[in-house]
């Protein structure tokens, strides 16, 4: 695929030190036509280096900002993209709330920096959207799974989700346990989806998370869109291909932005 420069500009937030995380890089995308007026959202993802263009990746971008530029105005309320790099070898403390031999259970100081942090920071210097219609948060892999925990958790600060093949078979799939105990209010809206050629029982483990939360309320192509993209696999490449949609689903521009 031929890339563009965007007409957007990118701004390094800050280069910060979550308590007890390695330093990283925080990295936002403003789109274009951004006016700071408190009508665009912000999107926050994870695994921050993927989000935009091979000059930051180490496994290939996203290109999320040209998804951006690329999406009409008149059908999408286009977000301005924060990614928040991860922490290298410490990814899977900071992307997984529980604890087993391969790590993480170290989720609960992350999270509070980036929900008293970076959040807060993002939605003042750009002027978006404030509360949980205004901090969307996503990712892919263990960066998909972070996101539903959060989404499920605290639906108060973050009112929407894009989970691409979110990896639910963590920890003995302690996530489906999670999501079917939680109590949810109110309900995120949630993109979800699965490549069927990730191997193992992944597409079988990610439906079971959205029959989960169709038993819970969810509604398909309302508050939860859910897609099997057949011969996908799990890399960078086939999710690059998905920004455009959930954009699309989780930003209409028709939707209430009080």
């Amino acid at each position: 695929m031929k890339h563009t420069p965007a007409p957007g500009r990118f701004e390094t937030m800050g280069d910060w030190e979550p308590p007890g995380f390695p330093r990283r890089i925080v990295t936002a995308y403003v789109p274009a036509d951004h006016v700071p007026d408190g009508t665009r959202p912000a999107l926050f993802l994870f695994d921050g280096q993927n989000v935009f263009d091979d000059a930051f990746s180490y496994a290939g971008g996203w290109y999320a900002h040209e998804a951006v530029e690329a999406l009409p105005r008149e059908t999408c309320n286009v977000p301005v993209v924060v990614g928040i790099s991860h922490g290298g070898e410490r990814r899977v403390d900071e992307l997984v709330p529980w604890k087993m031999a391969k790590g993480g259970g170290h989720l609960a100081s992350f999270l509070a920096w980036v929900v008293f942090k970076v959040v807060p920071e993002a939605q003042a210097a750009y002027g978006t959207v404030p509360g949980p219609l205004g901090a969307v948060l996503g990712g892919s892999s263990l960066g998909g799974l972070v996101s539903l925990y959060l989404g499920l958790r605290l639906p108060h600060v973050f009112g929407k989700i894009a989970a691409l093949s979110p990896s639910v078979w963590w920890n003995e799939r302690v996530i489906l346990r999670f999501a079917t105990a939680a109590p949810v209010q109110p309900i995120p809206r949630i993109w979800l989806d699965v490549g069927t050629r990730e191997g193992g029982h992944t597409v079988e483990d990610v439906e079971r998370f959205r029959d989960i939360l169709l038993r819970k309320g969810w509604e398909l192509e309302r508050d939860l869109h859910f897609e099997r993209i057949e011969g996908a696999e799990h890399n960078e490449a086939a999710w690059s291909r998905r920004v455009g949609p959930f954009l699309q689903f989780l930003f209409p521009a028709t939707e209430s932005r009080v």
